[in-house]
C-alpha cells in the first residue's frame, strides 16, 4: 500500500518517520496530482486555518473528499480532525466535513503546554502514550462513530467507517499503535483481535455532550 501525508505545514515529517519504521511507503501530498495512486492519507497536526487555506487554493479539498467517496482511508491528528470534522467552533471554520463531529479549536485553551498523559483504548490491551498539544475536544459525535479511547472523560480517538480521527499526536509517541491500527484498517484487515483493556470496558460510543 502506498500512503499519502498532508505535506503543507505542521508535523508530516513526523508521521513520515513513524511510516518509515513501520516499512510503510509514503509520499508527500502537496498537489492533487500527488495523491493519484495512494490508498490512505494522513492529516497531520499544525495550524488548520492556514492548511485549510492551502486546501482550497490547491484544490486539495475536492480530491480529498473523492478519495473518500472511493474508500480511501484517512487519518487525522490535532489539526487534522479540525479539517475533517463537519462542524468546528471556537472560532467557526470550514473543514472538509468528512467526519461526524463537532469539534471545539483550542478546547483546552490557547496557552496550554503540551500535555503527556497514558490512556486505555480499544485498540490495544496496554494504555498507549498520547501528546496533547493545544489538543481540540470533540464536543459531539454521531451514531456511526465509534469512540476508541478517552482520556479525562473525553473522546481522543474515535472512527467512522474508513476515516480514523485522533486529538493528539500518536505521531510524537515512539508508540506505533495508533499507526498500525491505521495500517491494518486502510488494508481492510479487521482479522487482527483487539482485546478491551479493562479499564476502558464500559464505555459507549454514545453522545455525552
Amino acid at each position: 500500500m502506498k500512503f499519502g501525508i498532508l505535506a503543507v505545514q505542521g508535523d508530516f515529517e513526523a508521521h513520515a518517520a513513524m511510516l518509515a519504521r513501520m516499512g510503510v511507503e509514503y509520499v508527500f501530498v502537496r498537489t492533487p496530482r500527488d495523491l493519484e495512486g495512494v490508498d490512505a492519507v494522513i492529516l497531520p497536526g499544525g495550524e488548520s486555518t492556514t492548511q485549510w487555506k492551502f486546501l482550497v487554493e490547491e484544490s486539495l479539498d475536492k480530491s480529498l473528499r473523492e478519495h473518500s467517496a472511493r474508500g480511501g482511508a484517512v487519518f487525522g491528528t490535532c489539526a487534522g480532525a479540525i479539517l475533517l470534522a463537519k462542524e468546528v467552533r471556537n472560532p467557526a471554520q470550514q473543514s472538509l466535513g468528512l467526519a461526524d463531529i463537532t469539534v471545539i479549536r483550542n478546547g483546552y485553551g490557547r496557552q496550554l503546554a503540551s500535555e503527556v498523559r497514558h490512556g486505555a483504548t480499544e485498540i490495544s490491551p496496554q494504555p498507549i502514550e498520547m501528546v496533547f498539544i493545544r489538543a481540540p475536544i470533540i464536543e459531539r459525535f454521531g451514531s456511526d462513530v465509534e469512540v476508541l479511547a478517552r482520556s479525562e472523560g473525553q473522546p481522543v480517538l474515535i472512527r467512522q467507517g474508513q476515516i480514523l480521527i485522533a486529538t493528539f499526536h500518536p505521531e510524537l509517541s515512539s508508540d506505533s499503535t495508533v499507526h498500525e491500527y491505521f495500517l491494518r484498517m486502510a488494508r481492510g484487515d479487521e482479522s487482527v483481535p483487539v482485546k478491551v483493556a479493562s479499564d476502558f470496558a464500559g464505555i459507549s460510543n454514545k453522545n455525552t455532550a
